[in-house]
């Protein structure tokens, strides 16, 4: 019952995870910075919970089953936004499946080999991640035009958004995302195996 529970409440972190961290393409003064960011925590959340799941379980593609719950919770939990009146393609892709099935396809292709899991999986997912979540922000509704077209009446002036500045704090945030998450993936991975010992 415990293994379950850790499974539901990391996933729901997850979820929660993934709803704050869609607003950072609102505050568009730090949209490649909190992309970076945001990528990290969400492929750290992703890596740590799958790969409990996955070698709690010993089954290839229970990696990708947990993506799945993390994708599904958030499509719920971000129904919510209706209410705030944003559109539903400019809030969920699924950017987290892709990277689970790397840890799966690692996990299977060693013959249920963890530290291959952890080593090769890890980097995969790390890399991968920001990856797809950069293809999230191209296939959604372009973020500025949203942003002022649904303007939340909550949000204070100073944080009102403006025309980003491209490139001024990173030139590439997707290969700055990949190389800190490929590094910081193993550790989680490492993590998550260990809690099932």
């Amino acid at each position: 019952c415990t293994h379950y529970l850790f499974i539901v409440v990391v996933a729901v972190n997850s979820t929660l995870l993934t709803i704050n961290a869609g607003d950072y393409i609102f505050y568009t003064d730090w949209a490649w910075t909190s992309f970076v960011v945001f990528s990290i925590s969400q492929t750290l959340m992703l890596v740590v919970g799958a790969c409990y799941y996955l070698t709690f379980t010993g089954v290839p593609g229970t990696a990708t089953y947990y993506a799945l719950i993390m994708t599904v919770y958030t499509w719920v939990a971000k129904g919510a936004w209706f209410a705030l009146g944003y559109p539903y393609d400019f809030i969920v892709t699924p950017v987290w499946l892709p990277s689970a099935m790397l840890l799966d396809l690692a996990y299977w292709a060693t013959k249920k080999n963890k530290h291959s899991l952890i080593l090769f999986g890890g980097v995969m997912c790390g890399m991968s991640l920001p990856l797809f979540n950069m293809v999230n922000l191209i296939a959604v509704a372009d973020p500025l035009e949203t942003a002022f077209k649904y303007p939340r009446p909550t949000l204070p002036p100073y944080m009102t958004p403006i025309e980003p500045a491209v490139g001024k704090f990173y030139n590439s945030p997707v290969a700055l995302g990949a190389g800190a998450g490929a590094v910081l993936s193993v550790t989680m991975a490492a993590l998550g195996c260990k809690l099932n010992t």
